[in-house]
Order: C-alpha cells, then structure tokens, then sequence
C-alpha cells in the first residue's frame, strides 16, 4: 500500500472515531507533553519511518549511510524501524498511548501532512528546539516554512516533499495535456483514473475549478463531487486508484492520471514517453514530515538527527536515492557539482527541485477539519465506492 494511500473507510477508523466524540478529552496540553529528556546519558534514539524511504547501500540493503554517518559523527544509535504503512494504521496503533498520557516507545515518527494536522490539533507531538536545529532554521525550503496546520513549523519538519499533479502517456495520447480539464477531453473516456483517497485527491481537483486551496471552502469541495459524480455516471473515469495507477499507465490501459510526481521519475526510467505535468491552474505540494511524539525519551536526540538530515550534503543523498521533492533546495548545488552524470543530471529534474516557474503553480492546501472530515469522507467515498 502507497504511503499516500488511506484504508478504506476513512470515516470510521480511529482519527473519525476521535473527531466524532471527543477530541477536548484527548487534547493533551502543552506542559503535559515532555517528559525528562534521557538523551545525555542514554545516546540512542527510535525512529519510525515508511518502507523504502531511505538510502539503503548498494552491497547491503541493511546498511542505511546517511543514518551509519550520524551515527558515526554524534555517538548517537539509531533504532530504525520501517513501520509505516498506512497513516490511519498507525494512528491506531499510537494513539491508544498518546490519549492516555503514556509514551509510544518511538522518539521519531513520519507522517503525512494531514496527519501531522491531526496529531498537531490533538497536542500530541512536541515542540522542536530551532536554536538546536542550525540546519533546519537555514535551508528548509521557504515553501514548506508555515503550513496552515503548523504555523511557523514548530512542531514538524517536513522529511520529504511531493507535488500530486498530472501523468500521461504523451506517445499513445498524441498530444499534450496542460490543464486538469484536459483529463475530461472526449478522446480520455475511459482511459483516466483518480486516486480513490481523499486527502490525496480532493486539492488538484478543486484547483482545476480555479480554487485557491489554501482557503478553499464547503463549497467548493460539494462543486469539485458533483463535478466527478458526473464524470463517473459518464463513464468518463475508468477507476479510483491507490499507487496501482502505476501499472494502469505502464500497460497503456489508462492514457492520464492522477499521481505522484516521485512515481513518476521512476516509470520515465523504463518508458520516456510517460510525462508529468503541474497543470496551469496549480497542483498540490505536500510534505510527509518528521514529528517527535509526546512524552519521547530521546527528545533532543531526535532533533539532532532531524537536523542532520538538512545538512545539504545529507539531503542530497537522500534525494539521489528517494527521487522525492528535496525540502532542502541547496541539496540541488551539492548534486549538480558532483563528478556522477546520472547525480548531477537530478539537479536539473523540477520533479525533484521545482523551478521558479513550477513553484507559482505549487500550494499546500488547508487540511480538513475535524468537524468536515466526517461528512466530507462520507460523500467521497460514495463516490469512489468505498
């Protein structure tokens, strides 16, 4: 399952079951969260990521070199588990703790940006220390500085960024597609997909209608469904994908989809005609970002190896191996100096650091509320069939 994949029934798993009756009593307050920090005597540190999100070295898959040399510079053992692979899942399986004031037993964890909203709302995560963070306070790209759910970034650091925007197969299409209304051209009936998430969906679509989604309204969100009801009684859209869309575009049985832009960079590798496009009207850029859970023993620990991955040489090994966004643009310098052809030619991919032309089409759109979500995932998911 996709990392920007939901389980089915968004509704009705724990996050819902939480904002549908009683998020006041799971609010923990601010002088609640921390507890005696064990990093000066104990150099360790638990951290929780997805699959496939590291760099892994070439002879031995166990060995990650970013996280070896940390460990190497600092004194500091890192207990890297690949656990996440689903946000709501993993909601479920902290929140039990975090709700009753216990410790996760993880001092790292990486969420997406609309579950770092919810952990934010709920006061489960800490505040980081910037004066600790030189390299967070210095090179995080200015874009993801201040999302609506974490003014000002104090309580998360984004691990790696993604835009969701736009893939074709420009070779069987015989033309271009530059705006989200290209997908509802008569030539795609049929041949186009969309992501069956709602979080993952619901911006690019709004934007195509012309929304700012950094305030985009109920409004807007009932037009974008009545919008894609149409198009599916139409027969239009062929499915609702998660990641799957990937084989739907590399067989040719859709011809435009919904997608990642870090999925995409992997199929140009093994088809040259598969093209991704940040529509003119805009696309969605998102962050799945660092947080530190309440009550973590290792709290300044794991700021230290937050900002270790914005060290520009880190992060551009980490971008050489993930092909994400880097939220570190000057990772791009450090790339394009490099003696490698294939690494220096990443420094020019916008898939991986936008240009300045990309960047004016790029938002990060307002999250759902807890009140909106119920009702919201309710109609949505009706829609898609879930």
């Amino acid at each position: 399952m996709s990392r920007r994949s939901l389980l089915l029934g968004l509704a009705v798993g724990a996050g819902a079951a939480l904002a549908g009756c009683g998020v006041p009593a799971a609010y923990v307050q601010p002088g609640d969260r921390a507890r005696r920090d064990e990093s000066g005597r104990d150099k360790t540190l638990d951290f929780a990521n997805w699959p496939l999100y590291i760099d892994t070295d070439d002879e031995d898959a166990a060995k990650r070199p970013t996280l070896d040399a940390f460990t190497e510079r600092t004194g500091i053992s890192v207990h890297y588990t690949e656990e996440i692979n689903d946000n709501d899942e993993f909601f479920g399986k902290i929140s039990p703790a975090l709700m009753n004031h216990q410790e996760t037993g993880r001092d790292l964890i990486v969420v997406s940006d609309w579950m770092a909203a919810r952990f934010t709302r709920l006061g489960w995560v800490q505040e980081m220390d910037r004066a600790r963070q030189p390299n967070v306070a210095k090179y995080l790209d200015p874009q993801l500085r201040s999302p609506a759910f974490d003014e000002g970034r104090r309580h998360s650091v984004p691990w790696q960024s993604g835009i969701t925007g736009i893939a074709y197969n420009r070779g069987k299409l015989g033309r271009e597609i530059k705006s989200t209304g290209d997908l509802w051209a008569d030539d795609l009936r049929g041949r186009v997909t969309l992501l069956s998430g709602l979080d993952e969906s619901f911006a690019l679509l709004m934007q195509g209608n012309g929304v700012d989604v950094t305030r985009w309204k109920e409004d807007d969100f009932h037009a974008m469904c009545e919008q894609v009801e149409k198009l599916v009684r139409k027969r239009h859209i062929r499915r609702f994908t998660g990641n799957d869309y990937i084989k739907d575009l590399s067989t040719g049985d859709v011809l435009a989809c919904q997608a990642y832009s870090g999925d995409v960079i992997q199929l140009q590798a093994d088809n040259p005609d598969i093209e991704f496009v940040v529509p003119e009207e805009g696309a969605e850029l998102w962050a799945e970002s660092l947080m530190i859970p309440n009550l973590a023993r290792h709290k300044r620990n794991a700021e230290a190896l937050i900002d270790h991955y914005y060290d520009p040489e880190v992060a551009a090994e980490l971008a050489a191996w993930v092909n994400y966004v880097c939220p570190v643009p000057a990772a791009r310098d450090v790339l394009a100096d490099s003696d490698d052809e294939e690494l220096a030619a990443l420094a020019e991919d916008p898939l991986i650091f936008p240009d300045d032309a990309m960047r004016e089409r790029l938002a990060i759109s307002r999250d759902i509320t807890s009140t909106e979500r119920s009702p919201f995932a309710k109609r949505w998911n009706a829609i898609v069939g879930l």
